[in-house]
């Protein structure tokens, strides 16, 4: 399913909320995808592009899903039991943001 999800990005991303080129390294289940969001677009890449990501996001599928599909927002508890692992996770918040999520 969220191999579905990450087909579609990039026509659902909002132009401009990011700025600068910023990089997401998602490890969803078996899925390894690499995201980049700048002022022009979104590209997504299979496995990991990048040697540093700015952000880094490692969760289950069902999580993932009902975070995109659903509405779900994860909250602190959801980092602190590792549910969700990030590096940097004000980023996906605003990830979240720049698809109208």
């Amino acid at each position: 399913m969220q191999d579905v999800i990450f087909s579609k990005i990039p026509e659902q991303y909002q132009c401009g909320v990011f700025t600068l080129p910023t990089t997401f390294y998602f490890s969803i289940d078996d899925t390894k995808k690499t995201v980049t969001l700048d002022s022009g677009g979104c590209t997504v890449e299979d496995g990991k592009t990048v040697e540093e990501a700015d952000c880094v996001c490692k969760t289950s599928g069902e999580l993932f899903c009902r975070i995109w599909n659903d509405g779900y927002r994860p909250g602190i508890m959801d980092f602190m039991s590792g549910t969700i692992k990030s590096n940097a996770p004000q980023l996906l918040q605003q990830f979240l943001v720049a698809f109208g999520k």
